[in-house]
């Protein structure tokens, strides 16, 4: 790493020319100097070590130089040299390591951390959320930032809604620093109704993405919070930054915040279940009728057991038969319809109680909403209305935050309850992701079974679950195949098998 060439004044006694040769030892006896070959020393991290070079004490190193003259005689002297490292280039190497994870201590996995500094780089974390940068050179300064800005609405639900909208009322506060970032969708540094708006919306598929803020965001696990109940009281430290690295940094580590859910439920990486238990159903009622070719009818919505919950979310989809022209408001104002997919008959729709209970003396006859519908076909109008997850999930909250399976009740028709049910998967076909949703009379140890038309098994879910509705929610990336497939429930003495179609 430092070359010497060494430049001697001749003496004019001694036959010319006079030639230099420069070694790190000495010559054997016989052995001639060459000064066509050394005419230098080039030392590196091993010499300047050897010779007891530190990072504050120069290596002692001891050289001879001979000395050549026309005739081939030579002699030698014996010096030294001093060896300095100013740049801490042979000091020990360092590295920075750590696990990004959730205030649960859930690993995340998908996480892009970058390094800059003396050295640059990336990496991304896999599903135990860990990274590493090694063998990074001493004295050098260093910055790891994390970033994940996809899957924004990732463990975002009306049930976030409810929660942050009791923080905001001071009925129920949230009770850590980094629930209440993930509150903040928004990023102004508070917590209002614009952050609810923009969950909502989220929600609603109205957006995909928060429009201010990033999916995730990464606070340093040794930051300590002045204020726990005010984190933007001082900025919070989102990126790790080392100077002058002669060490392994092992522990640093990051908390993962995810922007808009407060209740953690979004999934940190592969490993983590999709399953939603459902503690019961909800029902949503509607007069059933029959519908004929040409005619444009308004269905109201009704929900006569709303103060039982404190919020819900669905998709509500139009089937062939009929098409959906119009929603109008009800109880349930613009702002919690979500009317992006009208024209494909799609609605999707969140709301809540604001306080999270019923409000005194509502009037439980208003309708939710209305939908305008014109028959294309003679048609009954149970037959072309369900609600499914296809785009917002299917779910309702009970007074204890339990959830609950929203379905329809038509009026005049019998609602399937207390009996082994096996639901056909929807949407179906699926090009993405699925809900297969079942009803048990009783609490059994279940098997879900998928399988090709081959009879190869793609997927087994098996799980204790009570008596009531249950779903799983599956993506066609992860059964790994197209075209016709079958699946089957068993639990107990029960068991029930339907076909489903998976599309590219």
């Amino acid at each position: 790493i430092w070359a010497a060439e060494f430049v001697a004044s001749l003496d004019d006694d001694c036959t010319g020319p006079l030639k230099i040769a420069v070694y790190d030892e000495l010559l054997g006896a016989g052995v001639a100097p060459d000064p066509a070959t050394a005419n230098g020393i080039q030392f590196d991290c091993d010499d300047f070590e050897a010779n007891g070079g530190t990072a504050t004490t120069p290596a002692t190193i001891t050289i001879f130089v001979y000395s050549i003259d026309g005739a081939g005689n030579y002699d030698y002297c014996e010096t030294y040299l001093l060896l300095q490292d100013p740049n801490g280039l042979c000091a020990p190497g360092g590295s920075i390591a750590g696990i990004i994870s959730t205030e649960e201590d859930e690993p995340v996995q998908g996480v892009t951390i970058d390094l800059s500094g003396m050295s640059t780089g990336a990496m991304t974390t896999g599903a135990n959320g860990l990274y590493s940068f090694g063998s990074l050179a001493a004295g050098g300064d260093y910055t790891v930032t994390p970033n994940l800005d996809l899957g924004h609405a990732n463990g975002v639900s009306t049930f976030d809604i409810v929660l942050i909208n009791k923080h905001i009322i001071q009925t129920q506060l949230l009770d850590s620093p980094y629930k209440m970032i993930a509150a903040d969708a928004n990023r102004s540094g508070t917590i209002t109704t614009l952050d609810l708006i923009q969950i909502r919306r989220l929600i609603l598929n109205i957006t995909t993405e928060f429009p201010n803020n990033t999916s995730w965001r990464f606070v340093d696990a040794s930051y300590v919070f002045p204020q726990p109940t005010n984190p933007w009281f001082a900025e919070f430290r989102e990126v790790e930054s080392f100077n002058n690295l002669t060490v392994a940094m092992a522990n640093t580590d990051f908390v993962a915040v995810k922007i808009g859910d407060v209740n953690g439920s979004a999934q940190a990486n592969l490993l983590g279940s999709e399953e939603r238990s459902f503690r019961g159903s909800f029902p949503f009622e509607l007069e059933d009728r029959e519908l004929k070719a040409g005619q444009t009818v308004k269905v109201p919505v009704y929900a006569a057991d709303l103060a039982k919950i404190q919020g819900y979310q669905y998709t509500m989809e139009v089937l062939a038969g009929a098409v959906l022209q119009e929603v109008e408001p009800g109880r349930v104002e613009a702002a919690q319809l979500g009317l992006r997919f009208l024209e494909s008959g799609i609605l999707t729709t969140s709301w809540n109680w604001e306080s999270g209970h019923a409000e005194a003396g509502y009037d439980a006859s208003q309708p939710l909403f209305s939908l305008v519908l014109k028959a294309t076909q003679d048609v009954q109008l149970s037959e072309v209305l369900q609600l499914s997850s296809r785009y917002t999930a299917a779910e309702a909250y009970d007074q204890a935050g339990n959830l609950l399976s929203p379905m329809l009740k038509f009026v005049g028709t019998k609602v399937v309850s207390g009996e082994f049910v096996l639901y056909q998967n929807i949407p179906n076909p699926m090009a993405d992701q699925t809900v297969i949703g079942f009803y048990l009379p009783s609490a059994e140890q279940t098997t879900l079974t998928i399988q090709d038309g081959l009879g190869r098994t793609l997927k087994v879910i098996q799980a204790n679950l009570g008596a009531g509705y249950h779903q799983y929610q599956l993506s066609a990336r992860e059964l790994g195949a197209t075209g016709v497939l079958y699946y089957n429930l068993k639990a107990g003495s029960h068991s029930a098998s339907r076909k489903m179609v998976v599309v590219e």
